[in-house]
């Protein structure tokens, strides 16, 4: 052919998108509106927090929103952060979390950007585009919130479980012993032991039962089975 293969390049996909909401009717909206956005693409869904480390998993999302009444210590973003530097995700702010406290603890624990959950469709969109291009974003109703804070001076306090201890935590959350725990991860006995160790004293925790409470209580764990969208 004269003039050679003059093809159209194929354009450059946008980040994909996977949300972690508890809302059935809300995870089918962003659903429909990032799908009909031609700068990103959709992935899926989970309502429950414990489902989301094996959403992300499976889809490995560049972007993760997380409704911030499901992780408001910051655990899971600490956890998927720590595995996979990465990702970025981004809170979606409830009313009762839009304090300083609660932006400058996300912040710490690796949340790279926020946006009111109630917002509308153009800030939940800018909210995912900025973040991903910037690393950082804080929707301008919640960027006073954060005004002088440092993250290097508040980095370290959190003594985040690492992926594989949280997976025996919610193994010993359903009632296994090590042995079990270490049969189902394919791993030694002292290997389990040194991760239930961990785990006592990053949660500061007296024993395996009080870390599962105290879990629960933190959010770090919760009832529910993945669903995808």
């Amino acid at each position: 052919m004269p003039g050679g293969d003059r093809r159209t390049p194929a354009p450059v996909p946008g980040p994909g998108v996977a949300l972690v909401d508890p809302v059935p009717l809300f995870r089918e909206g962003l659903a429909a509106v990032v799908r009909r956005t031609p700068a990103m693409h959709w992935l899926g869904a989970t309502g429950h927090l414990h489902t989301a480390v094996r959403l992300h998993e499976r889809l490995r999302p560049d972007v993760l929103l997380v409704d911030s009444v499901l992780d408001p210590q910051g655990h899971l973003a600490t956890l998927l952060t720590g595995s996979d530097p990465s990702l970025v995700v981004v809170s979606l702010v409830r009313e009762p979390h839009r304090t300083a406290k609660y932006v400058r603890s996300a912040l710490t624990a690796g949340v790279c950007g926020m946006v009111p959950r109630e917002g509308g469709i153009t800030e939940v969109l800018q909210a995912i585009s900025r973040t991903h291009a910037e690393r950082t974003y804080l929707d301008p109703t919640l960027a006073p919130l954060a005004v002088g804070f440092t993250p290097t001076a508040e980095a370290g306090t959190r003594r985040s479980l690492s992926r594989r201890e949280y997976e025996v935590l919610q193994l010993i959350a359903d009632g296994m012993e090590n042995q079990a725990v270490a049969n189902e991860l394919y791993v030694s006995v002292e290997t389990v032991r040194t991760h239930v160790k961990n785990i006592l004293r990053k949660l500061r925790a007296r024993d395996r039962t009080h870390a599962v409470s105290l879990a629960y209580q933190a959010g770090l764990l919760s009832g529910g089975t993945v669903r995808l969208v």
